[in-house]
């Protein structure tokens, strides 16, 4: 398991389904099993999405929090089986 940092963070307040989840599934693409990302998000739907893509994608989701102005944050954990970018998938490919 690696540490959390600001770097770790995507942040998607103010954006609209799908965006939250596209951009958090980006990331974690782009990462190695166990990376930690914390998504903020607004948007009021990402409360099912996120633990809908991280069952269907093998990811692991964390924790959630709410946070101040409306936010809310969602910790997930990359799984070890999960797609990479460096399988040859895109994120339109899952």
């Amino acid at each position: 398991m690696m540490a959390i940092g600001e770097k770790d963070e995507v942040d998607a307040r103010g954006l609209l389904c799908p965006l939250p989840v596209l951009r958090l599934r980006k990331r974690l693409m782009a990462s190695p099993p166990g990376t930690r990302l914390r998504l903020i998000a607004t948007d009021p739907a990402a409360v099912i999405d996120v633990p809908h893509f991280c069952a269907q994608g093998g990811h692991r989701l964390i924790g959630t929090r709410d946070l101040a102005g409306g936010a809310r944050e969602y910790t997930v954990e990359r799984g070890p089986l999960a797609p990479s970018a460096a399988s040859g998938l895109t994120p339109r490919d899952i």
